[in-house]
């Protein structure tokens, strides 16, 4: 071998030495992960669960069934106020029950809608499991006796706003990332509830 290619091997060798050991030195490290929906409402913190004595239950599991039970309240004070557009033919068979006192069917679906908003947004623990039927099915009167009729896309539309003004009534500021990242995921829900 000549001396020049004995030089320009040495050189590549070193070169390629050089740069593969300092490759890993000049990387930005990566940005943490944002925690999830369910860390930010609280998470695992085990907290007194103020509707059941002696009770103990998960903040972020509780932020949810306070946002849940407020929506429901929205909507009750909306079909009992008679505004145009309510929604209560949706949720008609169940609001019957409640009126006969028949309040069970209205614990199962705070349960669910708890459970899947729970689960959905990362809460692990395996209270928070959902087992209800997929969101066609759900909304859809033909397989759930208890929806009413179909939703419109202006029917989802007064349901998120429901849910926004119950975000906010329990501490999730207006147009924070939470408040957005929960409309984000109401949105992710849109075309299968939407049915008609």
């Amino acid at each position: 071998m000549t001396k020049f290619s004995k030089l320009a091997l040495c050189a590549l060798v070193i070169g390629a030495s050089v740069f593969t050991s300092c490759s890993d030195d000049d990387e930005t490290p990566a940005a943490p992960e944002k925690p999830s929906i369910y860390a930010r409402l609280g998470g695992t913190t085990m907290v007194a669960d103020p509707d059941n004595a002696g009770q103990m239950i998960e903040q972020g599991r509780l932020s949810y069934r306070k946002v849940v039970n407020s929506t429901i309240g929205l909507i009750v004070a909306d079909v009992q106020n008679g505004a145009s557009g309510n929604l209560g033919a949706h949720f008609s068979p169940v609001l019957t029950e409640v009126g006969a006192g028949n309040t069970t069917n209205l614990a199962i679906l705070v349960d669910n809608l708890t459970d899947f908003f729970s689960f959905n947004t990362g809460g692990t623990n395996p209270v928070n499991t959902y087992s209800g039927l997929n969101m066609v099915d759900a909304h859809n009167p033909a397989t759930n006796p208890r929806m009413g009729v179909k939703s419109t896309n202006a029917n989802y539309d007064k349901f998120e706003g429901y849910v926004g003004a119950a975000a906010v009534a329990n501490g999730v500021p207006a147009n924070s990332e939470l408040y957005n990242d929960v409309v984000a995921v109401l949105e992710s829900l849109r075309a299968p509830i939407v049915q008609q």
